[in-house]
This record gives C-alpha cells, structure tokens and sequence, in this order.
C-alpha cells in the first residue's frame, strides 16, 4: 500500500469519525429538544384539562384510560406529580407521548402522537448521514491530493538518491518549502556532496601514487633486463612486472573515474574477432564458441581489454574449463569454479577488496576496470551464477549500424 493510499484512507477515516460522532451529538440534543418541547406542550395542556375538569367544565381530556402505560401510571400513583412517558412505536402505529396527573380518585391523562417528531428526526438523520458521506469523500480526495503532492517530492528525491548511488553524482535534489520532505532532500544533496568529495579525494590520491611510482617501477624494469639469467632474477623479474601491471591498472581506474576523459573510438567490427584478439591478449587456456554473428559498433581496443579482464579473472577465481561464447552481441565469459560471490552478485565491482569466500589474491581492480571500461562504451555487464554451477559474465555490445 503506497503513501498516497495510506494517507487518503487516514484522511478519510478521520472525517468519517469527526462526521459521525458530530451526526450523534446533533441527533441527540435535537432528540432531546424535540422530547423537551413536546413534553411542555402536553403538560400546559394537561394543566388546562385538570383545570376544566375540577370546574366540571369537559376539559377534552382522558379519564382513567386504560391504555394509559404502567410506567406512568405507577408515577402519577405514588405521588401526586404531573409526569410525562414517550411511550415507543410498536407494531404498526407511531410513537405516543402522554401527559397524566391525578385529580381525586381520577386520572387524567392527554396523549398526543409523537410521529411528527419522529418523522422530523428521521428527516435529519438522513441529511447527517449525507453530510457524513460527502465529508468523508471530500476528505479522502484531499488526502489523496496532499498524498500526491508529498509523493511526487518523496519519488523525486528517491529517484534522485538512486542516481546518486547508481553513479551520477552531479545529480541533486531541487527541496521545495521547509517542512520535512524539503529537509530530506537538502540531506540527500549534502550526502552526494559528502561522497563526491570523499571519491573525488580517493580518486586524487590514487591517480598521485600511482604517478608517483611509476617512474621508480620504469627503473626497476630497466634494471631486471641487465640482472643475469637465473632464478633469482626470475622471480624479481615477476615481482617488478606485478608491480607494474598494478601501476597500470590504478591510473586506469583513476582516468575512468572521471567522467569525460576516457572517450570511446567506435567502429563496426564482428564479435568473433574481437574474441580472438581477447583471447590472444589474455594468453590462457580458453574455447571460443561461435554461435551467431551480429555485427557491432564499439571500441575494440577497450571491448578487448574487458574480455581480457574477465577471461583472467575466471582462471584467477574460477576453475577450467574456461570458455568464451559469441551470441550475436552478447559475449559470455564463464568457467566453472565455485561462482562469484554473494556480495559480487549484489553490490557489483568494489575496489581494493576481496571477498572473504575467496581466498585467491586480487584487490577488485580486473572486474572495476571492466566496470569502468564498459561504461564509456555504452556497454552492458551483468554477472550471475548459472544453476549449474560455475560463474558466468555476460558483455553485451551495441548492435552495428544498419
């Protein structure tokens, strides 16, 4: 149930009490009031018969009737008062207020037939009832009205915050007013500003010590080319080369990060061979299964270099055999080792971490690089986990031109 139903129903529901608790105050003391007045008239008028009847004059009233209701005549009985009994409606015939007192051995008693105020309580009853019906009705449509207004600013700042976390941090939050909904939005927009800042900051000092190593790094593989054959040298030689690589793949993410500097060269070239070449630049053991061809328009240097990545990063984490399947313009990439992990499939790439359900080294710059990479082509990556087991990327590519 969304806001804006929520909010109507509680709308409604208030002036549906506020209208019937007012409708049974109203009837009540127009209940009273009628009773009060009828009961007045027909004690003067008792008063006037008791008076004629003590002068022997025909004073129009009842004497001694038999009809006359046991409560009443139990009171007049007892004491000598004039009392008043609204005798209810039964059967077919309308309500009765009577009026009896005592004049000697007798009673006299003026009845007089209710129905009249009955039928005028009735009358009001049905007009509250109508009033409380349209209160209601114009209640719920303003609620739904401010629930719209409120919801359209709530879905805004929502959208906006998704944007935000999506990727987009230039997108912000336009508050309107000053109540809570306005402060909400002012919070986002300083939440998005907090985290530009931070990433921007992260960013900074990454690319700074990436830069700052790689002149160090260029020595030390100057210096491994005139080290002597040997072992030793070798596992310098893979050290340095490691180091480098990592060099590399930190100033890449760096120029990914920020948005405008990396720009795609596209062309229209066939799947297939940007598989070939992907496999090639990957140098692993790896099947290439052709099963439809569709021409595509991309940047081949960069859709090669996010194969690569995958293609590593299935024999790093996944286990043989690996295989890379062409399907018009969806590449998959898919081993069959233990899967990717939960917070892979849910979160996607993070950096600078690993998950604790994988014990193989890695810092999360492969899978961040394709992330990146796949961003200036326009491109789409998913990653699940197939039923059968294994790990499977999928790279799906724009469809070439005519």
């Amino acid at each position: 149930m969304g806001l804006r139903t929520k909010t109507a129903l509680v709308i409604a529901a208030t002036a549906a009490i506020v209208a019937t608790l007012i409708g049974l105050l109203v009837h009540h003391r127009t209940a009273e009031e009628q009773r009060a007045n009828a009961a007045r008239a027909a004690d003067a008028r008792l008063v006037d018969a008791a008076a004629d009847y003590a002068s022997g004059t025909d004073s129009g009233a009842l004497v001694n009737p038999p009809d006359l209701p046991a409560a009443l005549r139990g009171t007049i009985t007892d004491r000598p008062v004039r009392a008043t009994f609204l005798q209810p409606a039964h059967g077919s015939g309308p309500p009765v207020l009577w009026a009896a007192t005592r004049s000697g051995r007798d009673i006299l008693a003026i009845r007089r037939s209710y129905a009249p105020q009955a039928r005028a309580l009735a009358s009001l009853d049905r007009v509250l009832v109508g009033s409380g019906a349209t209160v209601t009705a114009l209640g719920c449509a303003l609620g739904v009205l401010a629930a719209a207004g409120a919801g359209r600013r709530i879905t805004a700042s929502a959208r906006t915050a998704q944007r935000i976390a999506d990727g987009d941090l230039t997108d912000r939050v336009q508050p309107r007013g000053k109540d809570e909904i306005a402060r909400l939005g002012a919070a986002v927009n300083t939440m998005a500003d907090a985290l530009s800042a931070r990433l921007e900051a992260e960013r900074q000092v990454t690319a700074d010590i990436a830069h700052e190593l790689r002149t160090p790094v260029a020595g030390l593989v100057t210096a491994v080319g005139l080290l002597p054959p040997g072992r030793p040298t070798e596992l310098v030689s893979g050290g340095v080369e490691t180091l480098r690589t990592l060099v590399e793949n930190v100033l890449e993410v760096a120029r990914l990060d920020v948005p405008g500097v990396e720009q795609a060269q596209c062309e229209e070239i066939l799947p297939s061979t940007l598989a070939h070449r992907a496999a090639a630049l990957a140098d692993e053991d790896l099947e290439i299964r052709i099963h439809r061809e569709s021409v595509v328009t991309t940047d081949p240097r960069r859709v090669e270099r996010i194969l690569a990545n995958l293609i590593t990063n299935a024999h790093r984490h996944g286990a043989p055999p690996v295989s890379l399947d062409v399907d018009g313009t969806a590449l998959h990439v898919r081993d069959h080792g233990p899967g990717f992990p939960t917070d892979l499939l849910t979160h996607g790439p993070q950096r600078f971490r690993t998950t604790p359900h994988d014990h193989t080294p890695g810092i999360g710059l492969g899978l961040t690089i394709v992330t990146g990479q796949a961003r200036v082509l326009n491109a789409q990556v998913t990653y699940e986990n197939p039923p059968d087991g294994g790990a499977r990327a999928t790279l799906v590519l724009r469809a070439g031109v005519g």
